[in-house]
């Protein structure tokens, strides 16, 4: 829990600190989900690097590298005005900030993987992503009241950096596993990694897990835009900085220890898409709610609740999918088919939202979601037909 906090003070910092500040400032949904979309992009083609991580230094070290690099990354973000103008430097950074969490969330999943036994990565993945959820809410909300109540407008950027900084000395509390076997040439290890996540995929459960994580289910897209589009229900800053940041941050991150106890305790696949509709149900209802300060802050922390239900629901399918082997590759194939959703449901929720509303930028992400399950109940009815039981 606390080695992965970085990862999600980078994306809480864009999403709901610069978000904020952003509409504050005379800049659209759109171009706020643009901006978030850009720092998304590492994280749908981390994949590509992820043997990077297997192949070569242990996991403490791209741990430490990649903590300093994405605190680096937190403090320049802090540094630049929030304006339109400000746009595409902006994306330029968060873009570098973005890819130095990729290394340093592939190091804590690697040890996670190996470190976990198979009756217990529902509850390891609860953990993992209350850490990410919570880091995601709790700094971003601290670095937006930090923003609104000192002068000096690097400090919030400033504080997350060393924060991710000190999270390094949670590494002394872990044990670095060995190297999985690999051949000694360069060449041939990457065909051994290969061959180890061909494995999985072609494998029904594999192929199956790679498919619920590809499709729209349980994105929570609608996070990244809580603070862009917080004047449709007139929320202050105090409280966007409450709901979408400490609030929503321990909200999430019950969701997830809640979530993670259940997927122990049923089919993981199958828990991931019924906290996708209830994800769903909560976009509904506050599609059709009073547009109110109260409502607000209600539906924003139910939504982050159920968000932390799924997020652990993921950790708990691709755990149980991936196995040991190159955890890190395997299991960044899995989260970066799952941020592809994410990234692309934040621009078209954006783009609803500023051509129609709030409510129609909800309907848009239940209908999506709920079609999206509809298909993977459909493919799971017929690779079974077509492969007989497990």
């Amino acid at each position: 829990m606390v080695l992965i906090i970085p990862f999600g003070l980078v994306t809480g910092f864009i999403s709901v600190t610069l978000g904020y500040l952003l509409g504050n400032a005379g800049v659209k949904a759109e171009g706020v989900a643009a901006l978030v979309a850009v720092s998304f992009i590492p994280q749908t083609w981390k994949f590509l690097w992820a043997p990077i991580a297997d192949l070569t230094l242990t996991r403490k070290h791209w741990y430490a590298l990649s903590a300093l690099f994405s605190g680096i990354g937190l403090a320049a973000l802090g540094a630049i005005p929030p304006a339109a103008a400000s746009l595409p430097l902006m994306s330029a950074v968060a873009f570098g900030a973005s890819l130095a969490t990729t290394f340093l969330a592939m190091s804590v999943e690697s040890l996670m993987a190996y470190g976990t036994p198979d009756a217990e990565r529902g509850r390891a993945g609860g953990w993992f992503q209350a850490g990410n959820l919570g880091g995601f809410g709790i700094g971003g909300g601290a670095a937006l009241w930090i923003a609104e109540n000192l002068p000096q407008p690097w400090l919030p950027g400033a504080t997350l950096g060393v924060v991710c900084i000190v999270c390094c000395f949670a590494l002394a509390f872990i044990a670095e596993p060995e190297k999985f076997e690999r051949p000694p040439r360069v060449l041939a290890s990457v065909v051994q990694v290969v061959r180890d996540l061909w494995s999985v995929v072609r494998s029904r459960p594999g192929f199956l897990a790679l498919l619920i994580c590809f499709l729209p289910i349980s994105t929570g897209a609608a996070t990244n835009l809580w603070a862009a589009i917080a004047a449709d229900w007139r929320a202050p800053a105090t409280t966007v900085a409450l709901v979408t940041g400490a609030l929503g941050g321990v909200a999430s991150a019950i969701g997830c220890l809640v979530g993670g106890y259940w997927c122990d305790r049923m089919e993981r696949k199958k828990a991931y898409w019924v906290f996708g509709i209830a994800q769903s149900a909560c976009a509904i209802a506050m599609a059709l709610s009073p547009r109110t300060e109260f409502v607000y802050i209600s539906y924003v922390m139910l939504y982050a609740f159920i968000s932390g239900l799924t997020y652990a629901a993921f950790s708990a399918v691709v755990l149980e999918a991936i196995g040991h082997g190159a955890a890190a590759t395997k299991y960044n194939v899995f989260a970066s088919l799952s941020n592809m959703p994410i990234a692309y449901m934040t621009l078209v929720e954006g783009w609803a939202h500023t051509r129609w509303g709030a409510s129609t930028m909800l309907w848009t992400e239940a209908g999506i979601c709920l079609a999206a399950i509809v298909f993977f109940m459909g493919m799971q009815i017929a690779l079974r037909d077509r492969h007989g039981p497990r």
